[in-house]
Formats: structure tokens, sequence, C-alpha cells
């Protein structure tokens, strides 16, 4: 095939020896000794689109979108295919977070995405239905995964409340990378992806608080969950909701509390039965521990009302005390 007059043709030994030690110096968190590696391997193959492909992934993780957006689309007019590379989603990911939406656009086509609303291609990508998700907070530090819903294909609003460790509010929205790490599978059979937080692409004005709650049932701490949420506004049992996997664990096909109500034992689970705390504290059965650690995302203004009238509507089975703010 000739592509600009070129003629394709295998990579060469010294592009093959500068890449594979350029993704090498990358693992080792080495992006600038690693970029001028891939930089020479442009260089010496400037015909191969894998060239500029791995510059764009270099330039997404270093978080330099223009330049990821300038490679991507090097290496996107070099492809041989029409469809699905891998190529037009790291430009895609990179479009969204300059806010190109044009480009994200062409982007999730070029890849075989349907995008609504292509009557107006300068506008948002928005009703693409692509459901809900797991993401993974701050994956290389104190990772956190928590649910959310895709707003498109890089991109993911989140639904959970983040536990304070992990910097991240309820509502935010979070740029996120293209390849799933885990699973995580409902009673129901639906299992759904995680992926990785890249970035914040959208900060949340939403505080969020901890309190401890004694809530004589499930019903009482639901009532609570229901009350914030017809506020507009969020409540997450901490307690029941949070556990401790393992890297491995987390990265693999787990079972899902969500909606079943049940607990799922695993032995990479490093909480602590019955023992409120941010860190892990599921019950073992059908025992109720009265004494709940919740988060609750409201804003200051509400959420102190919002736990009195919780309290009001049953205040022999409901009590909250040690409200603090904590992200």
């Amino acid at each position: 095939m000739r592509i600009f007059g070129k003629v394709r043709h295998r990579p060469s030994a010294s592009w093959r020896q500068a890449t594979d030690r350029a993704f090498t110096l990358i693992g080792d968190g080495r992006y600038e000794d690693a970029g001028a590696l891939l930089t020479r391997a442009a260089d010496l193959e400037p015909w191969l689109s894998e060239s500029w492909f791995n510059l764009a992934l270099l330039h997404k993780f270093r978080h330099d979108w223009e330049q990821a957006r300038a490679a991507g689309l090097r290496a996107v007019a070099l492809l041989d295919r029409e469809a699905g590379a891998p190529d037009w989603w790291n430009v895609g990911i990179a479009a969204t977070a300059l806010q190109d939406w044009p480009l994200a656009r062409r982007a999730w086509q070029a890849y075989g995405l349907k995008v609504p609303g292509e009557g107006a291609p300068s506008d948002e990508p928005v009703g693409m239905e692509l459901g809900s998700a797991a993401v993974r907070l701050s994956p290389e530090g104190e990772a956190e995964v928590v649910w959310g819903r895709r707003l498109d294909p890089a991109r993911i609003e989140v639904l959970s409340i983040p536990l304070p460790s992990s910097g991240r509010r309820w509502g935010e929205v979070v740029l996120h990378d293209g390849v799933p790490h885990g699973e995580r599978v409902t009673s129901a059979g639906p299992s759904y992806p995680v992926f990785d937080e890249i970035e914040l692409w959208a900060p949340s004005p939403v505080p969020t608080w901890v309190v401890l709650l004694e809530a004589a049932t499930e019903a009482d701490r639901d009532a609570l969950e229901r009350l914030a949420a017809d506020a507009g506004f969020a409540a997450e049992d901490w307690s029941s909701s949070v556990r401790l996997l393992c890297r491995s664990c987390s990265e693999s096909r787990m079972p899902s509390d969500e909606g079943d109500g049940e607990q799922h034992l695993d032995p990479h689970d490093h909480s602590e039965p019955g023992h409120p705390g941010p860190l892990g504290h599921r019950t073992a059965g059908d025992l109720w521990v009265p004494e709940r650690e919740c988060g609750i995302a409201a804003p200051s203004g509400l959420v102190r009302g919002l736990l009195d009238g919780w309290v009001a509507d049953s205040p022999d089975t409901r009590e909250w005390r040690d409200l603090e703010e904590v992200c």
C-alpha cells in the first residue's frame, strides 16, 4: 500500500528498539525520556500510524491534550482501515478534554459509534445512551470504584458519594480511559465495565458530609436516602456500600451489591464486619447494626434541615450526630 507516495513497510529494528525502550520508561513514569525516544521513532518512521499513535498515547498519559490531539490526527491520517481503530478513540478523548466537539463527534463516528444530533456538529454530543458504568477514581493513589452515568464514550457523571480520600464529589464529571479494568456484576445478571479516571472534567459545587446515624431499621436508612434524592441531592450508607478490595480483585470481574441488598463475601475483602468507618464496615448475614456512617452530598444550608426532617418523621427510631464536612 502506498501512503503519500511512500510504500508501507515493517518498522525498522531501530524503531522497535526506541519504541520498546520508551514504553519501559513510561511504565517507570519517566515521560520526558520516553517522549524523546518516541519522537525519534516518529522521525525514523513518519509513515507509520503507530509512530503517531504512540506519541498520542504518551501525551494522553501526560494530560497534554493539545499535543495528544495533534499526534492523534496524524495517526488517523495514516490508517489503512475505515472504522474501529483505537487511534480514533484516543482522538475522541483528547477532543473531549479540549471540548472540541466537532472533532469528538467525528472521532466517535469514525470509530463506529452512533452520535445523535448530527445536525449540530458544534454541540456537545448528548443522548448517546451508553448507560451506567463504574469508574475508578484516583487509580494511581487510594483508588475507589464508584457508580456513574456515561455521558459519552469518554466521560462519566459520578452518582455515588465518593469517600473524601478520593478528592472527588457527587455530581462531578470525570474524563476516563477507553479500556476497562475490571467489571462489576449485579445479581440480576448485567455486568458493568470499570473505567479508570484520567482527570476531573467538571467539578461539583456540592460538598460531601459524613454523619453518624442511629437508624433502627433498614427502612429508616432508606428513608434518608429517598429524602435526599427528592431534594435533588444524595445520601449513601457507607456502612453497607464500602468494601476494601486488593488491586487484583478490584480490576477483575467482581459481584456488586448494587441493587440486590445482599452481601457478597470475598476472601480479598479487608472490611471489618459491624465497625462503622470509611475503610469498610459490612454486616454479616441479616444482622442489622443501627449505627451507620452515612455520606451526604448536599449544600451547607440544606444538610442539617434534611437530617432534622428525617428524624422528625420517626423520632423514636432515628437520630443523628457528628456531622462534618469532609470534601
